[in-house]
């Protein structure tokens, strides 16, 4: 996907950038490449690529959810996806990026430093440490493929704030949705929406799935991530 083909993509979608932001995305698809020769962020390897599968995806998330203003942590940001790309293009948005890799976060800063984003600003954290610190303080949470499903519930609710969003980024989410239906009654919350969709150019299938928080999350969630990953939240 070049880049006027990401333009026209999202236009589609009813996303219309600013000159700006597209100027923005295009310095960070350089710097990602460039330092990806010496540092193992992705797989990715051409800006036509990173144009398809980390900017147009991470984008997508507009489909489910107004982001023009708000508070966002995206945990397990990787390389920014989705949340540096939505704080370029948001700039009204407060993003906050999560991660326990500080190779990644070294990443993040000097590329936040680069662009100038002062609405964006990184955490080198384990996310069940940062998310049980930080309690009902954000409107959006989100992760793009990071872990299951009940696992990212249970990690990411307690900083959502009361009637705030969990949204999920998968692949296909009905096998890991259904096994998550014991984490989303103990923790109180239900399913929002859920859209599926191709991404152009045969790129692949994704589901976005947004979960709403209706109560304060009890303290002794979350658990240490040993004890999320190997035992399930029971009735």
């Amino acid at each position: 996907m070049s880049e006027q083909e990401f333009i026209k993509e999202l236009s589609e979608i009813g996303l219309n950038l600013t000159s700006e932001s597209i100027s923005k995305l295009n310095r960070y698809n350089d710097f990602l490449l460039e330092y990806n020769t010496h540092t193992n962020l992705t797989a990715i390897k051409t800006k036509e690529e990173v144009y398809l599968k980390h900017f147009y995806d991470s984008l997508t998330l507009t489909k489910v959810v107004n982001l023009e203003r708000g508070t966002l942590l995206d945990v397990g940001t990787g390389a920014g996806f989705p949340g540096l790309v939505l704080g370029i293009v948001f700039p009204n948005l407060e993003v906050t990026l999560l991660d326990s890799n500080n190779k990644k976060i070294e990443f993040l800063n000097k590329c936040i430093k680069l662009l100038d984003l002062k609405n964006v600003k990184t955490v080198y954290e384990r996310a069940e440490k940062y998310t049980s610190c930080h309690r009902e303080e954000y409107d959006y949470v989100t992760s793009r493929a990071v872990a299951e499903l009940r696992i990212l519930i249970e990690l990411n609710t307690p900083a959502l704030k009361v009637n705030g969003l969990f949204i999920a980024m998968k692949a296909n989410i009905d096998e890991e949705l259904s096994s998550s239906q014991n984490t989303l009654k103990k923790l109180n919350c239900t399913v929002d929406q859920k859209i599926e969709f191709d991404l152009p150019n045969n790129a692949g299938h994704r589901t976005i799935l947004t979960i709403k928080k209706n109560s304060k999350t009890d303290l002794i969630y979350p658990r240490e991530y040993s004890k999320i990953k190997k035992h399930a939240l029971l009735k």
